[in-house]
């Protein structure tokens, strides 16, 4: 979403590109962690965030559930919103201008074991940019 607006975008990613389906193309700019390790790549992204927006259904489980731990471990902003349930992209937005967030940090559950996450969390962060832009 933030490549297709044009909006700074970034992070970390596992050594070597590592994703579920293969490496991480190019055109995604992360830098690689010093390890292969999800965990590491995770605990990276939450630090340099301001804030961290998790767009899940249901129980937080694997490296969504280790993202809401980090980010309350190190007492960051932290906001869950199920993208199926339709959240209020204008109640998150008033949210990050609360916590004064300028990066922020959006994780949530791979598209295979949440079937339908992928279109439902690009429309929500699509709705939140657009708010942003409109209040800026």
């Amino acid at each position: 979403a933030a490549l297709a607006l044009g909006i700074p975008c970034g992070g970390w990613c596992p050594k070597g590109r590592k994703a579920e389906d293969g490496a991480i193309p190019e055109r995604y700019p992360v830098a690689e962690t010093e390890s292969a390790a999800y965990e590491e790549r995770t605990r990276l992204n939450v630090g340099d965030a301001d804030a961290t927006l998790i767009l899940a259904s249901g129980l937080l489980y694997g490296g969504t559930g280790l993202t809401a731990e980090t980010a309350e471990a190190e007492g960051r902003p932290l906001l869950v919103a199920d993208p199926f349930s339709a959240p209020d992209p204008k109640a998150v937005a008033d949210w990050l201008a609360e916590n004064r967030a300028r990066v922020l940090n959006v994780a949530g559950p791979r598209e295979s074991t949440a079937p339908g996450i992928y279109k439902s969390a690009l429309d929500f962060i699509n709705a939140l940019m657009a708010i942003i832009e409109r209040q800026s």
